[in-house]
Formats: C-alpha cells, structure tokens, sequence
C-alpha cells in the first residue's frame, strides 16, 4: 500500500496568523508553543478515545492469540516473499493445503504480469477461501500475502532483508485463526477470504518500477468481465493489524466509499470494548480496497494500522524497514480484529 503525504492532518490549533503573532510578547509566544505542542502531542498520543495499553481483554472462545501468532511467525519462517519467487511458491502451497485441511473450499486465480526490472514473466495467484459457497448473498474479507521486494523505509539497510511480520503475514494468519470459526456459525451470508498476490511488487516509490495491486485489480476486473451467480455485497480490506501497539483509525478513503460500513464495523468494535479501533480518522491509504471500489463497485473499507508502531510525527517507524518483524507483533491484536470481524458476520442478515 502507499500513503497520503497530505495525512494525517493535524489539530486547527496548530495554526495561526502570522499578523497577530507579530504583535504578542515574546513570552506569551513561548508560552503558546508550549501549551500547542502540549495539545498536539495529547491529540496525537494521548486523547480521550485513543487505545489505551493497560486494560485487560479475554478474547472470546475460540480464538487464541497465541496460536495467531504461531500462523504469522510460521508463515514469515519462508523468508521475504516477494510475488514469483520459490518463497512465495512455497507459502502458496502451505495456505493451500492449511485452508483445504480444515474442510473449506479454495479456489485460485492465477495470471501474468511482467516483471518490473527485466520484463521476464511472473506467475501470479490470488487464493480464495469460501466459507458456505452454496450461498448466492456474500460479502469478502481479504488481505495480500506478498512482501515488498527490499525494506526501502529502513534508515539503515534499504537493500537489506524485509519479513513483513506486519505488512504481508498478519492478513493471512488472521484468517488462519479465524476460519474455523467462521465454519461453525449458522450464517446467513456466505464469505469469501480472499489473499491477493502482488500488492507491492514495487522498486521504485515514485511507481516508475512496478505497479500496485495487482492481485486485486485482477480480481476486480475478473469480477466484473467474467460474473458469477453470485455477488458481493460489501468487502472488508485488513492489513498490517498484528502492531503490538495496535491502533485503528478510519481510512479516509473508506470512509469516502463506505462510510456506513465504516460506522458498523468502529461501533461493534466500541459495543465489544476494543479499544484499540478509534472512530476518527486519521490517514488516506491507497490499498486493495481501491480496485474494489472503483473496478468491481463492491463498497469495501481498509482496516489498517499505519502507526506501526505508534502515532507519532518523530520516531522510528516499522513500515517496510527491517524492524517489521514478529517480535513487533501480538496475536492479542490479530484476535481482537478478528473478533470484531466475526461479529460484523454474526449480524448480517
């Protein structure tokens, strides 16, 4: 995914008019600095529905934080997994087998792009996970299994190795977790999760190298060109949801295309007391969830926390660094979005 430099915005009070602060004492200005960075600093860090650290949560039956977290450090043991490397081929056929293991149907969507740096072909295979497929009503879940070609974020080795603990594992071992109990539940609306290949295959930020999403467009463009006897009624994008420090504003653009989704899914989360989804929004992300919107109309939001590891305008930051690693993870946080996830399912009707 890319980010919005416009996002996140800060707080009105941190403007003023260069007129009337000519005309204030200096020491009234100090005094205002200190007072404004104190209330920056509280509406970053510190405001009243921000997640709170110190309270306890006991994850409902069924789902272990621990056993999450065994998913996601099992499936970042096969290394970086950029899309067409024998990595990716390998954890490919782990999921494969795991989601067939367990007794749900799985489909897959393979095609070919050309690789950004030598034009060579490059195989790729979005993997489906239907839950209850005999029903025609259906809503999605899904999430991107590739990694970043290079941690091009880290200060200090941007050549260097990138797990994607956070960005790249978490997404599919949350569906490891909960997909068993997604089997058990009397539903009225069948669900697909849906692992796109090829969220990053980028080189170059500036997108000369590379293209985004295209596991996602694939399917997007399929589901329009090529429709089945069944539809998607609503979509619900996760991605980089392991953060130890997991916070989760609205996306700005999900709350643009769906902001009544948006609402359901931050309110659930509030009647479960979980506290770690703060209904406000914070940054504008480009993901998988755009080619869903604007290819396929299915109205689907990004539940993402780009704070990894915390809302900050200094400090180090994990995104596509070396530091994006399990140790940076929780399964506590893997299970509290699934927990909300699960009861969004529980009420559709």
């Amino acid at each position: 995914m890319s980010h919005d430099a416009t996002a996140p915005m800060l707080s009105p009070m941190t403007t003023s008019s260069s007129q009337t602060r000519s005309k204030v004492p200096a020491i009234i200005l100090l005094l205002a600095a200190i007072i404004a960075g104190g209330a920056i600093g509280w509406w970053i860090l510190g405001s009243s529905d921000a997640p709170s650290s110190t309270y306890s949560w006991a994850p409902p039956n069924g789902l272990e934080p621990k056993r999450a977290f065994g998913y996601l450090e099992k499936i970042c043991e096969f290394g970086p997994r950029p899309s067409g490397t024998p990595a990716i081929e390998k954890l490919q056929t782990y999921l494969i087998e795991h989601f067939k293991s367990i007794g749900t149907t799985v489909e897959t969507q393979e095609f070919e792009v050309r690789h950004p740096l030598d034009g060579s072909p490059v195989t790729m295979k979005n993997i489906i996970v239907r839950i209850a497929p005999e029903l025609k009503r259906r809503v999605l879940i899904c999430t991107h299994y590739d990694t970043r070609p290079f941690p091009d974020y880290d200060p200090v080795n941007p050549q260097g190795v990138f797990i994607g603990a956070n960005d790249g594992a978490s997404g599919p071992a949350l569906f490891q977790e909960i997909a068993p109990q997604l089997m058990k539940m009397d539903l009225k609306v069948g669900v697909d999760l849906i692992m796109f290949d090829g969220e990053e295959l980028i080189f170059e930020n500036d997108g000369t190298k590379g293209e985004y999403f295209l596991g996602s467009k694939h399917f997007a463009t399929r589901y329009v060109s090529d429709p089945k006897d069944f539809t998607y009624e609503a979509g619900i994008l996760v991605d980089m949801i392991a953060d130890k420090e997991l916070q989760l504003y609205y996306e700005r653009n999900s709350y643009d295309f769906a902001r009544n989704l948006v609402r359901d899914v931050w309110s659930i989360a509030a009647k479960m007391k979980i506290r770690e989804f703060v209904a406000r929004t914070r940054h504008t992300v480009r993901d998988d969830h755009l080619p869903l919107n604007e290819i396929a109309r299915i109205p689907t939001i990004d539940i993402i926390d780009f704070d990894y590891p915390r809302p900050s305008t200094r400090g180090q930051k994990y995104w596509h660094t070396e530091q994006d690693i399990p140790e940076n993870c929780s399964g506590e946080s893997i299970c509290k979005v699934g927990a909300v996830l699960l009861e969004w399912i529980k009420g559709l009707k």
